[in-house]
């Protein structure tokens, strides 16, 4: 799932970027007009244009989950080291997030935008033709980083189409686009890589990109944004990169290397701490920061993104186990997996038109206590897989899963910008999603470094009671000499079904800790102050 930044109905639909909010007009200069609002064609080819931008853009950050298998399988390496493909897409993607701003003002909304489209075709091509492990995870950071602008301008070119009364009505097209993705994410990916090659999921980009990147240019070239000269933070983007790649380099290559043993990963720790406390003093004194830190003094700012990024980072880390379960431990192919997973956004894009409309009316801290107690539920019937589980089985708690993810997005983000004065919408809604996006990188991470720690603690307790001194696991060998298996055979069978138990346990215990976790996440909820009654500044989608 990418990163979504938010502009608010009632802001300045007009000004747009992630970052940096837009100065005032120079003495002397003219004052900016913004165009008016499309109408006809001219609409209807422009919101399908940025549909489809955002709708690749966030169908890249799942359609590689259940194609993992393959993707390691084809590249000589292992499951947990094919997630890299996944995590470092995701912290490139956050990275350049807070930059939206200051390149939108630099270079201008539109040209950046198309540009971003560009550059993500040509990346996603080097992605299909990449001969390594090594080769494809550079691609993906370069993928990653390109990526950056194109949703947060996607979404405030889309609002600068429609009239201001109708921004809700573009934010609920937007937000659709943003649910059905990560549905179709799996299935297609499924598909592709078992009927054609895993390469091709990153080739069908170049197709919807150039025409994407066509149309938008032929539709709103005429209508771009001011720009300036602005100085950038180069130090503060240096710590920024430091602090966040060495973090992510300790949790990916953690488990390789036995943690802390390991003076590669003790080393990457101090980095990742040292960078980050630096990061946060040079953020807080420089005069034009990559990322305005000061946000974080609003209570609901504060609280809302801390609830939104820990409960995304654990519903990411989950989202990324259950197809590796599936296909490694359950024999499933990857289209059958991603069967699995789809049903996840018949209720999340059924509910969706109806929460953007009533985030407003309703209390969003009650929809967002919903949501986690939705998402508890879910992981909680989940924890209760065997290797006996059935497909109706899975779908079940998928399918509610949906109804969670509807209840989810639009209320949080409604409580982290709610107080925030027009002008600085974007830059929070940059930095939220920039704390998300990090945040999910980390759960990919952590929860399948926890499900192997587990597995093969499961795996030493299932040994002593099937080892070869036992009476079972004699019996069971006697069996299987019996239909024709030598004793190697049969004890490299049973090897594999202690496995299958071990991997499903460890996996089950990811689940019950993370309802845990959603249970406990409800506290920070209620820390923010409810907006005020019929306030606008709802994502109508962030869900990815």
């Amino acid at each position: 799932m990418s990163a979504a930044s938010t502009t608010a109905p009632g802001a300045d639909a007009p000004k747009p970027g992630t970052g940096t909010a837009p100065a005032a007009a120079a003495p002397g200069a003219p004052r900016y007009v913004p165009p008016p609002p499309l109408h006809g064609t001219a609409l209807v080819l422009g919101t399908l244009s940025l549909s489809l931008a955002t709708f690749m853009n966030v169908l890249d950050s799942s359609i590689a989950n259940v194609s993992l298998p393959a993707i390691a399988g084809d590249l000589g390496v292992s499951p947990t080291q094919g997630t890299w493909v996944i995590t470092s897409f995701g912290v490139a993607n956050a990275i350049s997030v807070p930059l939206t701003g200051w390149l939108t003002q630099r270079f201008g909304a539109v040209r950046l935008f198309t540009a971003s489209v560009l550059l993500f075709v040509l990346a996603s091509w080097l992605c299909g033709f990449a001969p390594s492990l090594e080769m494809l995870i550079a691609f993906r950071v370069l993928q990653g980083a390109v990526a950056g602008p194109m949703i947060p301008l996607s979404q405030t070119l889309l609002l600068a189409s429609y009239p201001r009364e109708k921004a809700g009505t573009a934010l609920a097209l937007w937000g659709v686009t943003t649910l059905v993705a990560p549905v179709a994410g799996p299935l297609l990916g499924g598909w592709i890589t078992d009927h054609i090659a895993w390469p091709w999921i990153f080739y069908i980009n170049v197709p919807v990109g150039l025409a994407a990147a066509a149309v938008t240019w032929g539709i709103y070239k005429e209508r771009e944004t001011p720009t300036r000269q602005l100085p950038i933070d180069k130090t503060g983007l240096a710590l920024l990169v430091v602090w966040v790649g060495a973090l992510q380099l300790m949790l990916d290559k953690g488990q390789e290397e036995d943690w802390f043993s390991s003076g590669l990963i003790v080393l990457l720790a101090l980095l990742a701490v040292v960078g980050l406390a630096v990061f946060i003093v040079w953020e807080l004194t420089a005069e034009h920061p990559v990322v305005d830190l000061r946000l974080f003094s609003g209570r609901n700012f504060a609280f809302g993104a801390l609830a939104l990024s820990v409960a995304y980072g654990v519903f990411f880390g989950n989202v990324v186990l259950m197809p590796l379960w599936l296909q490694q431990w359950m024999g499933y192919t990857a289209t059958a997996a991603g069967w699995a997973l789809a049903p996840v956004g018949f209720l999340a894009i059924l509910l969706t038109p109806l929460v953007g409309k009533k985030v407003s009316v309703w209390d969003p801290r009650r929809m967002a206590t919903a949501a986690f107690i939705g998402f508890a539920v879910v992981l909680w019937m989940r924890s209760h897989f065997t290797t006996q589980t059935e497909f109706v089985q899975i779908l079940v708690p998928t399918l509610m899963q949906g109804a969670a993810m509807a209840f989810f997005f639009i209320p949080l983000t409604t409580l982290t910008l709610s107080g925030q004065p027009p002008e600085r919408i974007p830059a929070a809604a940059g930095l939220s999603n920039f704390v998300r996006i990090t945040a999910g990188a980390m759960g990919t991470s952590i929860a399948t470094t926890l499900w192997s720690n587990r597995a093969t603690l499961h795996h030493a307790q299932y040994a002593e009671t099937m080892g070869q001194g036992s009476s079972a696991a004699a019996d069971a060998v006697a069996g299987m000499q019996a239909n024709g298996f030598t004793a190697e055979q049969a004890w490299g069978q049973i090897n594999r079904l202690v496995d299958q138990q071990a991997y499903t346990r460890a996996a089950d215990d990811i689940f019950l800790a993370s309802a845990g976790l959603f249970l406990l996440l409800i506290v920070l909820i209620w820390f923010t102050k409810r907006p005020a009654r019929g306030a606008a500044g709802a994502d109508a989608g962030g869900a990815h």
